[in-house]
């Protein structure tokens, strides 16, 4: 077998311009403050722009990335971006809050570009597959976790409006250097797109391991949503009154759990027991809510927290997308976009829930609501990887 390998500049500008297109689902969230006093408009109706961007994420998860089987990638994320853009700059104008609610969701169903390159990067190495999946997902969560910077100094700088323009102009810049430099791949599915769909849900009951790791995805992505988009509010009450800009530096801190993600990637090209790294990786999401909870008012247990809570979801992510690309290679945009839905619509849950959460207890109904969507994780971990080799 030919062994097929990425430049680095390659992986590089994969990395980045997932990043870039991701962070847009998330501008929104230290922000919220902003936006609602702009249209005179309560919390939970601002927070419903969080929610509707990643609701939108895991709608073009769904009926759009399983194109990447059928078409050539390059031209579907040339797509994706243009339209992105166009959404951006529908966000950056907008002149009412249902406008916002519609750029809202546009913006995070073109924003799946990410997650074209994600397993058209495993398509096209033959070795490291983990690796380089940890690699391009170091970009994704960089994007997530640099967008509540970049949106609350900006915000604060200039105006939130100026976040989304500016944004626009990056996924401008970064769909020129992808048509210039972004490597092309053959497909291979021949059948029509609702066969496309058919065989992508087809991929469910294929696979029992997809099954779980997308449920437990889901359930931990939505204990960390649930974490940020009801941090704004924590943190710009008494007895911090932070402002946005303030607020995003929170996601500095996550920055440094992000980057040991290509350690868990290397880990599952080892083939250690997934299981044991998932239990410890999850076990660190409930010790961070542990953390707040004992401790709700206290700066530096918040920054324990996050280091925690992002270290903990993101590494046990990592381990479930490096353990679903051993499934099928012919089949991994189809089989990402099963994981990646259920992943990003347990975000939207997660997002939501938190908000009724807040709306009925504040954080400490916040804190025990994460805890519930840990523990069920923690619990389907343990009762489905009792095998070395969990991938039947």
């Amino acid at each position: 077998m030919e062994t097929k390998i990425l430049t680095g500049r390659q992986l590089l500008l994969m990395s980045v311009t997932a990043g870039i297109c991701v962070a847009n689902v998330y501008y929104s969230q230290p922000i919220l403050k902003e936006i609602a006093a702009s249209f005179a408009i309560d919390e939970k109706s601002a927070g419903t722009i969080s929610v509707l961007s990643q609701a939108g994420y895991g709608l073009g998860l769904f009926f759009l990335t399983p194109l990447g089987d059928k078409i050539e990638r390059k031209k579907l994320i040339l797509a994706l971006q243009v339209c992105l853009i166009i959404a951006l700059l529908s966000f950056t104008f907008a002149n009412n809050i249902y406008a916002l609610y519609l750029s809202s969701l546009a913006i995070g169903i073109f924003a799946v570009a990410a997650q074209v390159i994600l397993p058209m990067a495993a398509s096209l190495v033959t070795e490291n597959r983990g690796k380089i999946v940890g690699i391009i997902f170091t970009g994704i969560l960089a994007g997530v976790l640099a967008a509540r910077v970049f949106s609350g100094y900006i915000a604060e700088l200039l105006n939130w409006r100026y976040v989304f323009g500016i944004s626009a102009g990056m996924v401008f810049i970064t769909t020129v250097l992808m048509q210039i430099d972004f490597p092309s791949h053959k497909e291979r599915f021949e059948g029509n797109y609702a066969k496309l769909l058919g065989s992508t849900l087809f991929q469910i009951k294929r696979f029992p391991l997809l099954r779980r790791t997308a449920l437990t995805g889901a359930l931990l992505f939505g204990t960390l949503s649930s974490f940020w988009t009801t941090l704004t509010f924590h943190l710009t009450g008494a007895p911090f009154n932070f402002r946005s800009d303030t607020i995003g530096l929170f996601g500095l801190l996550a920055a440094g759990g992000a980057m040991l993600v290509p350690v868990f990637g290397k880990l599952a090209d080892k083939k250690n027991n997934p299981g044991l790294s998932l239990i410890i990786t999850i076990s660190l999401v409930l010790l961070s809510i542990v953390c707040l909870k004992i401790f709700p008012y206290s700066v530096a247990a918040l920054w324990v927290s996050v280091l925690l809570l992002d270290i903990g979801v993101q590494a046990s992510q990592v381990t479930n997308i490096a353990l679903i690309y051993t499934l099928d290679p012919q089949a991994n945009s189809r089989i990402n976009t099963v994981y990646m839905t259920c992943y990003f619509l347990g975000g939207a849950g997660g997002a939501y829930a938190g908000l009724i959460s807040w709306q009925y207890g504040a954080w400490s109904a916040v804190t025990i609501q994460m805890g519930i969507f840990t523990l069920i994780a923690l619990l389907l971990v343990i009762l489905n990887f009792k095998k070395k080799t969990p991938t039947s």
